[in-house]
C-alpha cells in the first residue's frame, strides 16, 4: 500500500476557527466601541459581544488595547490598499478619489472615523498603537508626495506640500466629523480645491 502523506485538515479547521473568532473579536470590540466608547469599553464588554468568557477571549489577544490596535492596523492595510490602487492615475485624478475616498461616507463611514478618531486618543500612550498611526502616517505622506513629485508642484516641493496635505486631510476629517454644519461635502470641496492649488493644478469647483 502506498503511504499517503498525513492529512492538515484537523490543523487547517483548527487555524479557520482561530480566525473566525479573531474576526468576531475585532468586531465585538468595534461595536462597544461605537456605541459606548473605548474608554467605557471593558474586557467583560468586549467577550460578551464576541460570546465567549473574557479568559477564553485572553487567549487570542491580551486586552482590549491589543484588539484596538490590531484592528486599526487592518484599517491601515485597507486604506493603503485603496491608496496603492490611486497610483496609476494622474494627479488631478487622484485628488478626486481621495476625496472620494475619505469625505464621500462610502469608504469610510462615520462611524469608521469616528472609531479611528477614538485610536488617534489611545495612540498618545500606547507603543503598539502609536507605531500602527505613525506607519499609516508616514504611508499616506508618501502616498502624497509621489502625487505633488507627478504634479506641477514638481519634486522640490512636493514634500512640504505632502507634509501640508496630510495635515489638512486629518484636520478636515476630524471638523467634518464634529461640525455638522460643515459636515463632509463641504470637507469634501474645500479639501480638492486646496489639493489642486498645493498641486498648482488650479482650484476644483
Amino acid at each position: 500500500m502506498d503511504n499517503e502523506p498525513a492529512t492538515s485538515t484537523p490543523i487547517a479547521s483548527t487555524r479557520l476557527r482561530g480566525d473566525d473568532r479573531r474576526r468576531k473579536i475585532l468586531q465585538a470590540l468595534h461595536d462597544c466601541v461605537i456605541e459606548r466608547g473605548y474608554a467605557k469599553t471593558t474586557l467583560a464588554d468586549v467577550a460578551r459581544a464576541a460570546d465567549m468568557s473574557p479568559s477564553h477571549l485572553l487567549y487570542y489577544y491580551d486586552g482590549t488595547d491589543a484588539i484596538l490596535a490590531q484592528y486599526f492596523s487592518n484599517v491601515a492595510q485597507r486604506i493603503a490598499g485603496r491608496l496603492d490602487s490611486f497610483r496609476a492615475e494622474p494627479p488631478d485624478r487622484q485628488i478626486d478619489l481621495l476625496a472620494e475616498l475619505f469625505f464621500a461616507g462610502k469608504a469610510i463611514k462615520r462611524s469608521e472615523a469616528g472609531f479611528m478618531l477614538e485610536c488617534f486618543g489611545v495612540a498618545v500612550h500606547d507603543k503598539r498603537l502609536w507605531q500602527a498611526k505613525t506607519a499609516l502616517d508616514e504611508y499616506c505622506k508618501g502616498f502624497l508626495r509621489q502625487l505633488f513629485e507627478r504634479s506641477p508642484c514638481g519634486a522640490a516641493n512636493a514634500g512640504t506640500s505632502a507634509e501640508i496635505a496630510y495635515a489638512m486631510l486629518v484636520g478636515m476629517r476630524t471638523m467634518a466629523y464634529f461640525d455638522e454644519k460643515a459636515g463632509p461635502t463641504h470637507a469634501r470641496t474645500l479639501f480638492q480645491s486646496a489639493m489642486s492649488s498645493l498641486a498648482n493644478l488650479g482650484h476644483v469647483a
